[in-house]
């Protein structure tokens, strides 16, 4: 299906479309301005959002809850729904090391297109076309939860309320190519329970690793 149909919304400039799915690596022409629209306009709908849903929440969890939503992990999931990996234009280099895949890669090009779809059409039309896109996630919030606490800050959090030593991260290894790097690392707590976790950065594969953790202890 073509992405103007998913989305429900057809671009009346076709160029803003085609700028907003080419990687840098494709060429000049490519999406980075538009990304940076995109950036502050998804802040700013998702922050209207919240701030209409949840009427007593204060500004900490708003500002928990929006982080939530706008972080790389979460505009990379939308992004994926949409397919945009596959409709992305890039140079051969990216295509082989798999950067239509990578997160990093795919929020900012969701950000490009949001940024798009507002030059295009407008504030009312890009409000229209984009929130029903976050609808699932907002779904699954809660304003007293640990909503926007990643899994490193919950772990030492239970293991402080608990008066234990904080966990211990080691990195085990490092692969693929320098553009392109993958850590692969252990979190270790001081009974013995320890998870691996990878990712493209050590701080990913540390809270990767975290979240396996937490996992074994809610079991």
């Amino acid at each position: 299906m073509a992405l103007s149909e998913l989305l429900g919304h057809p671009f009346k400039d076709a160029d803003l479309l085609t700028r907003a799915l080419t990687h840098r690596s494709a060429g000049s022409q490519h999406n980075e301005r538009l990304e940076f629209l995109g950036d502050a306009i998804v802040n700013f709908l998702v922050a209207e959002k919240l701030f209409a849903t949840w009427p007593s929440a204060d500004e900490g969890a708003l500002t928990r809850m929006r982080a939530e939503l706008v972080r790389e992990s979460s505009l990379a999931g939308i992004a994926r729904g949409l397919s945009l990996g596959d409709r992305l234009l890039m140079g051969p280099g990216e295509v082989r090391s798999g950067g239509f895949r990578r997160e990093s890669i795919l929020s900012d090009a969701l950000e490009a297109l949001i940024g798009a779809i507002y030059l295009d059409a407008g504030m009312y039309t890009c409000r229209q076309v984009v929130m029903p896109l976050f609808e699932p996630l907002i779904a699954r919030l809660d304003p007293k939860g640990d909503i926007g606490k990643d899994a490193k800050t919950r772990l030492q959090e239970w293991l402080q309320a608990r008066q234990r030593s904080l966990p211990v991260y080691t990195l085990i290894s490092e692969s693929g190519e320098e553009h392109a790097r993958t850590f692969h690392v252990t979190c270790r707590l001081d009974d013995g329970v320890a998870a691996d976790g990878s990712g493209k950065s050590r701080r990913q594969a540390e809270t990767r690793a975290a979240e396996a953790v937490l996992a074994q202890l809610r079991t």
